[in-house]
């Protein structure tokens, strides 16, 4: 079961890659923010007709929930348009790599201190060492 959620992980990776390389011509077309509103806004439509047919319907009112966890609503609009304003002047590449090592570096962080409700998953050598790849990575591509 593992094996299929990391399966599935990076294919969500590959299509935020994919995500990239559609915003930074959008955003040219049409403006940074502009692109944005359209990403989210058919990401809203679709996500509605799959809460429509597929949610249930006595779930818990989000109006319910504490408010920092609704923080995510305004994360999202940022890291769009930093996708649609990076990627043309530094590449998908780039880009992906860069948002992967801030990803990676606050991810040791909020499992090392259990933020959010996640489980505590102490920072050990191993993923010091993953993080330094990616930062390597991020230097590599920079250079080439």
């Amino acid at each position: 079961m593992q094996l299929l959620f990391i399966f599935l992980v990076v294919a969500g990776g590959m299509g935020l890659s994919v995500e990239a390389g559609l915003l930074g011509p959008l955003g040219g077309e049409v403006g940074d923010l502009w692109a944005t509103f359209s990403i989210f806004g058919v990401g809203a439509a679709l996500t509605f007709l799959l809460m429509l047919f597929f949610s249930p319907r006595n779930s818990p009112s989000f109006f319910t929930q504490p408010s920092w966890t609704l923080l995510g609503g305004i994360l999202g609009p940022v890291y769009v348009v930093i996708l649609t304003v990076a990627v043309p002047i530094i590449g998908i590449a780039m880009t992906m790599i860069g948002i992967l090592a801030g990803q990676v570096f606050k991810s040791l962080v909020i499992d090392h201190y259990g933020f959010f409700g996640a489980a505590h998953r102490k920072i050990d050598s191993k993923r010091i060492i993953a993080l330094i790849f990616i930062i390597a990575a991020l230097f590599l591509v920079a250079k080439g």
